[in-house]
């Protein structure tokens, strides 16, 4: 447990490895190691161990962001083309 998480009563977070990170952000565990050389990802080194906290992962992501900030689901509706008006029927 953490310091600032047994300070504050909280449950800790488990940490996610390099794979688990890479799965999650749709890239190759390549990827993941450049950003990591790079400092360009938030990350845990633990002696030769890398380890990632879903939550900052989570922020990191969300301050990549462009454009608009709707739900992935709220942007599909969103772009959809309106269905076409059924045609007059002849009767």
């Amino acid at each position: 447990m953490s310091t600032l998480s047994s300070a504050i009563g909280m449950a800790p977070v488990p940490l996610i490895d390099i794979g688990e990170v890479a799965k999650l952000l749709g890239v190759e565990v390549r990827h993941v190691r450049r950003l990591v050389h790079e400092r360009r990802i938030p990350f845990i080194k633990w002696g030769h161990l890398l380890r990632f906290d879903p939550e900052e992962i989570g922020v990191w992501v969300d301050s990549h962001r462009h454009g608009d900030r709707l739900t992935p689901r709220v942007r599909l509706a969103a772009h959809r083309r309106p269905a076409l008006a059924d045609p007059p029927r002849d009767s």
